[in-house]
């Protein structure tokens, strides 16, 4: 079940209507990263340079190539930065669009079934800014255990597989359920909602490719959303999102 709705989303990944969406995001991600580098730097000259320059001059005279090393270094830093930012900033301006794919994927795979509501814009940009703190403290978590040997890719995998999976899977069931109801069936199929959510993980693991979490995981989770419905005998039926 987990394999197939995974092998669904990475399909569903390359559809044109799809690639439109990516295409958004990383335009926008791109954006925001250019906006935040100019901040960073802005904020480097205008409150760090000013006490590295009043400490330079009482060094002897060869020493001023040292304010152009450091400079050097701040960029290395700041792109670094930047870096490590890519996946959470690309996370929240994702979570803008995610019930683009996942109309995508309902007209494409389950043309017969009722379609789902997206959320309203205002809660959209709240699920935005919830995925986000999902995959900020998720990593911080992970971070914290960096050196602990052994420990740190599993604490990786398992905060990040039960944070996505429940987060993913509301969102997908909450395009045909109450808020209540998305939440008992989460519960209800808990064990494999995580082990979906470890897929997501192992994707977000990968470089660059992580880049595409959002909008894989939204597919994987419309799909299993369906399947999960589909076992339990209850047909999905569309509904107005409430607010969490």
């Amino acid at each position: 079940m987990i394999f197939d709705a995974a092998m669904m989303s990475l399909r569903n990944l390359f559809a044109p209507e799809t690639r439109t969406v990516f295409w958004k995001t990383l335009g926008l991600t791109i954006l925001v990263l250019i906006g935040l580098w100019f901040g960073l730097r802005e904020t480097f000259i205008a409150f760090i340079m000013p006490l590295i320059q009043g400490v330079v001059p009482e060094l002897p005279d060869w020493a001023g190539w040292l304010t152009f090393i450091f400079g050097i270094l701040a960029s290395i830093g700041l792109a670094l930065g930047l870096a490590l930012l890519l996946s959470p900033v690309t996370a929240i301006i994702a979570g803008l669009f995610l019930d683009d794919v996942a109309e995508v994927v309902e007209k494409r795979d389950y043309p017969s079934d009722p379609p789902g509501t997206a959320m309203p814009m205002g809660q959209a940009i709240v699920a935005s800014i919830k995925f986000f703190g999902v995959v900020i403290v998720g990593n911080l978590f992970a971070l914290m255990l960096l050196f602990i040997p052994g420990i740190n890719i599993i604490a990786f995998f398992l905060v990040n597989g039960y944070l996505l999976g429940r987060e993913f899977f509301e969102f997908a069931a909450m395009r045909f359920r109450s808020v209540e109801e998305a939440k008992l069936l989460r519960s209800r199929h808990s064990g494999t909602v995580f082990m979906a959510g470890l897929v997501i993980a192992l994707f977000l693991a990968v470089p660059i490719v992580n880049l595409l979490t959002p909008l894989f995981a939204a597919g994987l989770m419309v799909h299993l959303h369906k399947a999960l419905a589909l076992r339990d005998g209850v047909r999905a039926v569309s509904v107005t999102p409430r607010s969490r």
